[in-house]
């Protein structure tokens, strides 16, 4: 086959071009190893691939020309300040939101009239610590307890509309619009019965009939607030919409939600899926992304999915990585060029299936001695019995 582009180019790869002729396996593995999992080929200077080849693991998708001339390079944004430095911060930050939260459901479940004066400074604080340095709190939302998943949900959709938002260069009131409609986006959830939001097995067309009426319920209930603005209710009542119109309530299509609330549903589902309920297994931000991504184009745009994953890095902050040494760590801070080589905390030696001394590494420089070190592919933390978030801060002496 002949390779048009290596379209995910915001990515390194080792090809000195984007454009060549496939001549060995060793090139395909390459690509592998890359982490690119699309490019584009030009049939009429290489073969096409057969009908039989769906299962391979490298996927071609016919890109047209402009979409990949279009699809330029997005660095991730380097933090203000250190990760460690953050994360004291951060800490404080993620309490406070939790309790507000809390708070708020109980308040809208009894029928009262939520005060924005409350949620306000909030808000501006996770906007905040998502400026200074975006993997700090968004690590820390990955340690979770089920049994308060409704609360650390909504802070987590807050966090991560934040960091989309400000990835995308919006303005800083739109970024706190949205980040405010992230924290309030589930709040019509507080009249559904317990019974039914925490339900283990699966629920009944009438029990998800009555989850449904969630997204209008909440905005009933941010209706009655004075000053609210149009963006959080515009994402609290859309963000179950889907492009395909299989979505809820209205069944929306395509430019028929808002781009804030397309971007508010990616996330709301990332952050769903990378959370342990009593109903559902957590599964790696690594994979919840390679997720996203194949429910983009029907479910989700492509294009908001692919900047989503600009957003948060490959491997994003908190994910389980294998090393090619054979150590496992865990992802601390994205490169601000190269997605494939974040710094990371080593912890563990799968080798010798032992703890080791924890490292900061940062994976974009060779070190003095050896051999730089890369990431293989991300893990489960299941699989070690290890939990990697316990090493998100060492001591870097």
């Amino acid at each position: 086959m002949y390779v048009h582009a290596l379209s995910r180019n915001w990515t390194a790869h080792p090809f000195l071009r984007n454009r060549f002729r496939i001549t060995s396996s060793e090139e395909i593995q390459k690509i592998i190893e890359a982490g690119i999992t699309e490019l584009e080929i030009d049939t009429e200077k290489g073969h096409d691939p057969p009908q039989e080849a769906s299962n391979e693991p490298v996927i071609l998708l016919p890109v047209q020309k402009e979409e990949a001339q279009a699809n330029e390079d997005v660095p991730v944004q380097a933090g203000a300040v250190s990760f460690s430095e953050e994360l004291v911060r951060a800490r404080l930050i993620k309490t406070q939101a939790i309790h507000l939260v809390r708070n708020l459901m109980q308040d809208a479940r009894l029928g009262k009239i939520i005060e924005l004066e409350r949620v306000q400074p909030v808000v501006q604080d996770i906007v905040d610590s998502i400026t200074r340095n975006s993997s700090a709190l968004l690590a820390l939302l990955q340690i979770r307890n089920k049994d308060d998943y409704t609360f650390l949900h909504s802070v987590g959709v807050c966090a991560l509309l934040a960091a989309f938002c400000h990835s995308l260069h919006k303005h800083p009131q739109e970024t706190y619009q949205a980040a405010l409609g992230g924290l309030l986006h589930d709040i019509g959830k507080s009249h559904v019965p317990d019974a039914i939001l925490n339900k283990p097995g699966r629920l009944t067309d009438a029990e998800f009939d009555v989850i449904k009426r969630h997204p209008l319920e909440g905005h009933a209930i941010l209706s009655t607030i004075s000053g609210i603005g149009g963006i959080p209710l515009e994402i609290t009542l859309r963000h179950h919409e889907r492009l395909d119109g299989g979505g809820y309530p209205d069944r929306l299509h395509g430019n028929e939600i808002s781009e804030l609330a397309q971007m508010a549903a990616i996330v709301d589902v990332y952050d769903a899926i990378t959370a342990e309920r009593c109903y559902h297994q957590a599964i790696s931000p690594a994979i919840a992304l390679g997720k996203l991504h194949e429910w983009s184009n029907t479910q989700y745009s492509a294009h908001l999915v692919q900047a989503f994953i600009r957003c948060l890095g490959i491997y994003p902050a908190g994910s389980l990585v294998l090393l090619q040494s054979g150590r496992l760590a865990v992802v601390t801070q994205q490169h601000p060029e190269n997605l494939l080589k974040p710094t990371v905390n080593v912890f563990f030696s799968t080798r010798s299936n032992t703890y080791i001394p924890p490292q900061k590494v940062d994976l974009s420089k060779t070190p003095a001695l050896g051999v730089a070190d890369k990431i293989l592919r991300a893990e489960p933390p299941a699989r070690w019995k290890v939990d990697p978030l316990r090493f998100l801060e060492i001591s870097e002496n």
